[in-house]
């Protein structure tokens, strides 16, 4: 053993606290930054004196040669990852379906006295006033009037739940860039880890800054990371390059399985597969497939997911959707109701004995929808050309029986074949429309909640364990400062110790 092997193992240990301090200070100074998994470092016991030999010094058992920093590692459980990405692609899914029912809600504005429900009250009840005063002409406007309310009331909700449905074709759009956007990212950091792992190094801010990017593509769609080594040379502990896997609902594999990002590929073609959204070459533009490589991604949970349920994608021979299905019913509510109105209407007689016309009418292009119904712009100009009379009571103006009969439209459960419902009038078919919204919105909520609750949970834990405690970071602080000041108190020690063997030993009788 060396003379000055005690300044050597001094020296050590001043290295190795100070690298532990260093990387205190790194931890605080990142106690805030997000996506920052604390660090440590890894104190080793040097190899002892002496080494296991034939000629090794007989002296009674090994001596210890000082410490030394092995490695600065970063503390993150991957399984608590593995929770939290599966959390969060639910919270994004049912996150975004329950936005997109709170924007609905406020359109159709049920029950409120700007409704429809209360509009088509107003008209109901103009038409029971009509019936009771069927000459009085102020009567006949009212009636024109609040029918052309109930069809603007028509217009504006179809308007605007197929304004909203165009934000959420932009959302789709700007969120599958964004996934794309990431999946790159993703890779470009592989790549850098790559060159780094091989060379004995440890990047722990680059494997943080990977998994805030893999964090945030999980709330996009369900995901699953695997991870390789990057060289055979890179340290046991390194965490490799990720891949990452489109899984379904229950975390399984799809059919087949579709890989977005391939870690043993890092930086070359092929090494990323981006996602692709497409739609109906048709008026409607419904999603027609979410795919990578050709392949479908639609069973994977996920903000992007919820925006394609909430704006309308082809399930089987059909169309459905949050948006696609209540635009669906209001055109359907809006063509039924018109054609029972005006077929009782037409049956009746106006002011002048003459028959009825048509009251309701459809703008052009736009037959049968909810955005094109209006109201007739001759009984507009001329309320007198409503057949309040029966049609077989000929110049019998007094008589309201036919705007009854329009009245009882509304209610009648027995419209030509059913397009409602069996049994369904067109009151009971917009009542169970709002009833099942109502419900739906209910249920995208309570599951927002649960989801969020169990997400915060994994992220509570998660936090635990990786994120940075400025009180047990003070608390290190202190053990390396004082395991630092006792190593340099030991440098002095040997220093003294040597100054009195160099120069005060062999100074007897001179």
């Amino acid at each position: 053993m060396s003379t000055f092997h005690g300044l050597e193992m001094a020296k050590q240990a001043l290295f190795t606290q100070q690298s532990a301090l260093y990387t205190t200070g790194h931890n605080i100074s990142n106690a805030n930054t997000e996506g920052y998994s604390r660090q440590r470092v890894n104190f080793e016991t040097m190899n002892p004196y002496p080494a296991g030999s034939r000629n090794r010094p007989q002296i009674p058992g090994q001596l210890g040669t000082g410490v030394e920093a092995g490695s600065v590692e970063r503390v993150r459980d991957k399984f608590l990852d593995y929770q939290y990405r599966s959390e969060n692609s639910k919270t994004g899914y049912w996150q975004t379906l329950s936005d997109s029912y709170v924007r609905m809600e406020g359109i159709m504005n049920e029950p409120s006295d700007s409704g429809l429900s209360k509009t088509m009250d107003s008209f109901w009840q103009s038409l029971q006033d009509l019936a009771t005063t069927p000459e009085n002409s102020g009567a006949r406007s009212v009636v024109a009037e609040r029918g052309l309310a109930v069809a603007e009331t028509f217009n504006y909700l179809s308007e605007s739940l197929s304004s909203i449905r165009t934000d959420l074709q932009t959302q789709i759009n700007v969120s599958v860039s964004d996934a794309n956007s990431l999946l790159r990212q993703i890779d470009g950091v592989n790549q850098q880890i790559s060159s780094l792992e091989p060379h004995g190094y440890l990047p722990n801010d680059l494997y943080d800054e990977r998994d805030r990017l893999i964090d945030k593509l999980s709330s996009m769609m369900n995901i699953k990371v695997t991870y390789s080594e990057s060289s055979e040379s890179s340290p046991k502990i390194a965490d490799g390059l990720a891949s990452i896997e489109v899984v379904d609902n229950k975390g399984k594999a799809l059919t087949p399985p579709v890989k977005l990002v391939d870690g043993s590929n890092a930086g070359n073609p092929g090494a990323v597969n981006e996602i692709a959204v497409e739609y109906a070459d048709d008026n409607t533009a419904t999603v027609t497939g979410l795919t990578v490589g050709g392949n479908s991604i639609m069973a994977s949970n996920g903000s992007i997911k919820g925006l394609i349920d909430a704006y309308g994608h082809q399930s089987g021979t059909g169309v459905t959707g949050t948006y696609t299905d209540m635009l669906t019913n209001l055109d359907k509510m809006a063509s039924t109701f018109a054609e029972a109105f005006n077929a009782v209407h037409r049956s009746g007689e106006d002011l002048d004995g003459n028959a009825g016309v048509n009251f309701f009418e459809f703008k052009d292009g736009l037959d049968g929808t909810a955005e094109g119904l209006t109201v007739n712009q001759d009984i507009l100009d001329e309320p007198e050309l409503i057949a309040a009379s029966p049609g077989d009571e000929t110049g019998n103006s007094g008589n309201g029986g036919n705007a009854s009969n329009l009245a009882d439209v509304f209610n009648d459960t027995s419209l030509a074949n059913d397009p409602l419902g069996e049994n369904t009038s067109v009151n009971t078919f917009y009542q169970s429309l709002i009833g099942e919204m109502g419900v739906q919105a209910q249920e995208a909520s309570r599951m927002t909640n649960n989801a969020n609750v169990l997400r915060s949970q994994v992220q509570d834990q998660r936090m635990s364990v990786s994120s940075v405690s400025l009180d047990e970071e003070m608390s290190n602080m202190i053990k390396f400062q004082h395991a630092y000041s006792a190593a340099a108190r030991s440098m002095t020690t040997i220093d003294e110790m040597l100054d009195r063997v160099i120069n005060n030993m062999g100074l007897v009788g001179r």
